[in-house]
């Protein structure tokens, strides 16, 4: 299978006049300070350097440079294939404006010529936009006020959903009360609870402690009441005054 072509970005230069009103190495010491730059002097010339990003050959593919000399500045960019070029010199131009605003004090530029280049990569950049700024504006606001609510709505869902987690974790606890209740009145049935209950009597001389009773064999004390209640109506037991 053949290799792979390696994409070769665009090159484009600008040169702008200028005059050096102090030296090289004072606008060198000034771009030291600006991270991912790099500097030296060739010549008569500083040049100053931002590789942005390399190829698989480790090459520079996206990167600009800035020549600057006594009498003009140099800039070459590359503009890779998959790059908007309007949006590609936009960028390079604002990254050339900070530069050139450190060295104002040493550099004097043309700027009839610079401003204009500006005018016209601004103006070529909103041209390429495929709706109007008022449009494209309106779109963010209404976006920007959907996502409040939508924000101030899952505020409220959470705390919503902590009070029903604190309910539900309530709800649990009740449920396993009613279900312990529920169990101690089924775990025994009417005919055994009140065979149960005439032996107890019998034993504790024709009395019934129905707390005791209840502790003993674990049955709720209102179960024992309603065999107590049946066993009375049914004639079993006689309650005496």
């Amino acid at each position: 299978m053949a290799d792979e072509q390696i994409p070769v970005p665009k090159i484009e230069e600008l040169q702008f006049g200028g005059e050096l009103i102090g030296t090289l190495q004072d606008i060198q010491g000034k771009i030291s300070t600006i991270p991912f730059y790099t500097s030296k002097i060739e010549g008569e010339e500083l040049v100053i350097a931002r590789i942005e990003s390399r190829n698989i050959n480790k090459k520079p593919y996206m990167f600009y440079i800035v020549k600057i000399g006594k009498d003009g500045v140099k800039l070459i960019y590359s503009i890779p294939p998959d790059t908007s070029e309007r949006m590609r010199r936009a960028v390079i131009i604002k990254d050339l404006v900070a530069v050139l605003s450190l060295v104002t004090d040493y550099y004097k530029l043309d700027q009839s010529k610079f401003y204009q280049y500006i005018d016209s990569v601004v103006d070529n950049l909103l041209k390429g936009l495929s709706e109007s700024y008022s449009t494209l504006f309106n779109k963010y606001d209404a976006l920007l006020t959907e996502y409040r609510e939508l924000k101030r709505l899952n505020l409220e869902l959470s705390a919503a959903n902590r009070n029903l987690t604190v309910q539900s974790s309530e709800l649990n606890e009740h449920n396993k009360v009613l279900e312990q209740q529920v169990n101690a009145l089924q775990k025994y049935s009417d005919g055994a609870l009140m065979a149960m209950v005439g032996d107890w009597i019998e034993v504790h001389n024709n009395t019934i402690d129905i707390n005791e009773f209840s502790k003993t064999y674990g049955i709720v004390p209102s179960r024992v009441e309603q065999i107590l209640d049946k066993m009375v109506s049914q004639r079993y037991l006689e309650i005496k005054e």
